[in-house]
């Protein structure tokens, strides 16, 4: 991690409250069911093929770019993608079985099938590095870089984030931030336009301006789309990557700092404690949407069918 970013890293302290993007977006989608999660604390730690999967992809991918931007390209292509990827992927699910109660959430056909989709994914990259990634004129800032900044409203409520990849272009000085997601079939129109999935990055561009003195002006954002199956058949030729770049000038920036600090001011205390006294309406959303993956969908004793906000 480069040297301008160590100075700038800020330890959580005693009696600072942590607060995530993925926090702000369940508030967002239903306060109630963040009120349960967080508030009641009654969430409970659940995995699936799809977060194990992206998790393990992302380590094997950023192991590559940091032996390719520290060390040489001959090296990362060296990378023995199928040891590495299937040694994350046994461990991490082991891992993650263990702190279920040993209740298992996949079998071995369909994590060999991820497996496969992984190494096709990394394969594709690194057969076409220089579409995306360059030596040249770019450096590595640093991998999963913390963000740890507070929220602006008059609270000791802090946002925390890491960031998958920063790159520093050495000829223009531009920073750029990149979000390694992974799909299915890529984003669609409906992704592209959904404000909360596209808002994080540019949350962790305002604070990374802000926490490492850099100006915002000079900081480019990207999610980095990654995708396990293509079309069969298609007429057209496809990519295993997707790059999506959303809006995130100051007017964009404003709007969401605004709908963050609404969040903290309304449901934290001045002391950072959780604010009990106020009511968190059940968003149930069209067709009941919020509910279909909330953990407390089928609990009508803690959150009454009756109660919940069905929209048109």
């Amino acid at each position: 991690m480069q040297k301008f970013l160590q100075f700038n890293i800020r330890e959580p302290k005693e009696g600072e409250r942590k607060v995530s993007y993925s926090q702000f977006s369940m508030y967002s989608t239903c306060p109630k069911q963040w009120h349960l999660a967080y508030v009641k604390g009654l969430r409970t730690f659940s995995q699936s093929i799809h977060t194990l999967f992206g998790t393990c992809l992302h380590e094997t991918l950023q192991e590559y770019l940091t032996v390719m931007y520290t060390e040489s390209i001959k090296k990362a292509d060296s990378i023995d993608f199928r040891t590495v990827l299937k040694d994350k992927m046994f461990n991490q699910y082991k891992e993650a079985v263990a702190q279920m109660d040993n209740k298992h959430f996949s079998n071995k056909f369909q994590l060999n099938e991820f497996y496969d989709d992984g190494i096709a994914i990394l394969e594709w990259i690194r057969k076409r590095r220089t579409e995306y990634f360059s030596s040249k004129y770019e450096e590595l800032v640093g991998i999963e870089v913390p963000i740890y900044h507070p929220v602006g409203a008059d609270r000791p409520v802090f946002m925390m984030g890491f960031l998958d990849v920063v790159i520093r272009n050495t000829k223009t000085n531009k920073i750029t931030i990149l979000d390694i997601k992974t799909s299915t079939n890529g984003w669609n129109k409906y992704q592209k336009a959904d404000k909360l999935k596209a808002s994080q990055l540019v949350l962790y561009k305002e604070y990374f301006g802000e926490q490492f003195g850099v100006d915002k002006e000079s900081i480019d954002i990207k999610y980095f789309i990654v995708k396990r199956k293509l079309i069969d058949g298609a007429m057209f030729p496809q990519k295993r990557v997707q790059e999506f770049v959303p809006a995130s000038g100051k007017p964009t920036r404003n709007k969401l700092l605004k709908e963050i600090y609404t969040w903290v001011e309304s449901s934290f205390n001045a002391d950072g404690s959780y604010n009990e006294e106020r009511e968190y309406p059940a968003i149930a959303g069209k067709n009941y949407k919020n509910c279909k993956y909330c953990e407390f969908a089928e609990d009508d004793e803690l959150c009454p069918m009756k109660n919940r906000i069905k929209l048109k």
